[in-house]
């Protein structure tokens, strides 16, 4: 099982791709996660390990989604006294199953480092290179001509027009720095990534002229206007380095207001909706139907419960709990 846990983490590490981990510090029996049980969460729901089973497993993938948007590990308790007196970074929850007992889990988010892709190889993207790979930012760097004599902190360098598409991912920031070279080209790349954030180091007169070249070539105004030109905050930056800077500033800047936007939908919406996941009515945990241990059919449709607790709950009561035709999924 360790090697599993390991290997999981270690593949999405390398892949770059965000997961939460999971450990039980402490129990009190009939729990059946013990201290020393962990599991890897994946942002899709899969779990790799073992934590618990019932309404453990549940809330692990709810609270582990949960920081997995707002970025903030946090210590879940959950008791058959259930929520109690509120303590920083800890979630209460009750723990429905019949069989009781107490469990408490550390769950920690892992998320990539930002990747940044300098497309260009002016003075103000070895300096953008140089302070980045500083802050521990994997860096690469795609440009004609760019050598690592140049941008000898850079990950990659690639002497070439064209960054290669698997470079484009969700952590991307794209920065272009071509100031004079192929500008048209290089933004027009950086636009049809999709990427969120796209930075262009010019002024606002040479940005409007290459932004008039893109228009013509079938570019959008709406894809335009997502360009951040001049590069970075406004800091009053004269040198090189001072330019890089400030585009890091607005990069963190960005990521920042990014996150706090997950973290309000987080809370509107803690457990992204998919076909494999059902929301438990009686205690709004996740539930994997696949390892759901009980299936009810009320009304035309299967309700999965974590536990027999809930299951029983629903009996009791089904009018109570049953989910109105918007809400079912």
């Amino acid at each position: 099982m360790i090697n599993q846990f390991l290997e999981k983490a270690q593949r999405l590490t390398q892949d770059k791709e965000p997961f939460a981990i999971a450990f039980v510090v402490n129990r009190q029996l009939p729990s059946s996660g013990k201290p020393g049980d962990k599991a890897v969460i994946e942002k899709d729901g899969t779990l790799t390990g073992w934590i618990g089973g019932g309404c453990t497993r549940g809330i692990v993938l709810k609270e582990a989604s949960a920081a997995l948007k707002d970025g903030k590990p946090r210590v879940v308790r959950i008791s058959p006294e259930g929520p109690g007196e509120s303590r920083p970074g800890v979630v209460d929850y009750n723990m429905t199953c019949h069989s009781g007992g107490t469990v408490e889990l550390y769950i920690e988010p892992v998320l990539p480092r930002p990747q940044l892709l300098i497309l260009g190889k002016s003075h103000v993207a070895m300096a953008l290179s140089r302070i980045a790979r500083a802050m521990d930012y994997p860096v690469t760097v795609v440009a004609r001509g760019a050598d690592n004599h140049a941008f000898p902190d850079a990950e990659k360098v690639m002497d070439s027009g064209t960054a290669d598409p698997a470079l484009l991912k969700p952590n991307t920031f794209i920065v272009v720095c071509t100031q004079g070279e192929n500008d048209e080209d290089a933004l027009q790349q950086a636009l049809e990534s999709g990427l969120p954030y796209v930075s262009f180091v010019a002024s606002r007169a040479k940005a409007n002229a290459v932004f008039g070249v893109l228009r013509q070539r079938g570019l959008t105004f709406d894809q335009l206007k997502r360009v951040k030109t001049p590069a970075g905050l406004d800091i009053n930056a004269k040198l090189p380095e001072e330019v890089a800077i400030s585009i890091l500033a607005e990069i963190i800047s960005f990521m920042r207001s990014e996150e706090e936007a997950s973290a309000v939908e987080a809370g509107n919406e803690e457990v992204e909706e998919n076909d494999k996941i059902f929301i438990n009515p009686v205690c709004n945990v996740p539930v994997e139907k696949s390892t759901a241990k009980h299936v009810i059919e009320y009304e035309g449709m299967n309700y999965y419960f974590c536990c027999d607790g809930c299951k029983v709950s629903f009996e009791k009561e089904p009018e109570k709990y049953a989910l109105k035709p918007e809400n079912a999924h």
